[in-house]
């Protein structure tokens, strides 16, 4: 019988070694053995806690979620500007943290991507993820832009934030947080600086 207060300590074992194995091997080639054997646990542990590989796929996207979200939230509560500006800042920050563009992460978050097309469990947090993203970003857009013109800019800056970090997860260089930022708060700057202006322009 496991120890009290085991539980989380293994399944967060295991959740490091799957991100340590789909890095080294890829997501196809990171068994359950290997998984394991990472972990420095039975196979069998796996089971317990998971039932099977796809049960640990979604927790370890879950915790790389979760941690995006925990760093997005801590940076708000850091703020002293309430400004639409400042917490799209935050939020474009916050997807590219070290948390979520490390080699790892990327890894991972790219595999993700493409299992989800085939596994309906993972598909469903995948928009999950896609529409918190863009639901925060209509948010603060739509503070000082109408409606519709909040969600194009919401739906686009979401789209570009997407884009650098694929772009940089391909590269196989090290990820340029500077410039991604850069980019995604020129983009950000432009549709904010159309407050105000009318519908055509």
């Amino acid at each position: 019988m496991p120890k009290v207060g085991m539980q989380p300590i293994r399944r967060q074992q295991l959740i490091e070694a799957t991100l340590t194995a789909i890095d080294q091997v890829g997501m196809g080639d990171a068994s359950i053995a290997l998984i394991a054997r990472l972990a420095g646990v039975s196979n069998g542990i796996i089971s317990h806690y998971f039932q099977d590989k796809n049960g640990l796929i979604a927790a370890t996207m879950r915790y790389l979620m979760n941690a995006l979200i925990d760093n997005v939230h801590e940076r708000r509560r850091a703020l002293k500007d309430d400004s639409p500006r400042a917490h799209l800042q935050v939020i474009i920050e916050g997807n590219f943290d070290a948390s979520q563009v490390n080699g790892p992460a990327m890894k991972t978050w790219l595999a993700f991507w493409a299992t989800s097309m085939h596994h309906p469990s993972l598909h469903r947090l995948q928009r999950i993820n896609d529409q918190r993203l863009y639901s925060n970003l209509c948010c603060q857009f739509r503070r000082v832009l109408p409606l519709p013109r909040a969600r194009k800019a919401a739906r686009g800056l979401a789209a570009l934030i997407d884009g650098l970090w694929l772009r940089g997860a391909l590269s196989g260089d090290a990820f340029d947080t500077e410039q991604a930022q850069r980019i995604a708060y020129e983009y950000m700057d432009f549709q904010l600086a159309k407050q105000g202006t009318s519908e055509h322009t």
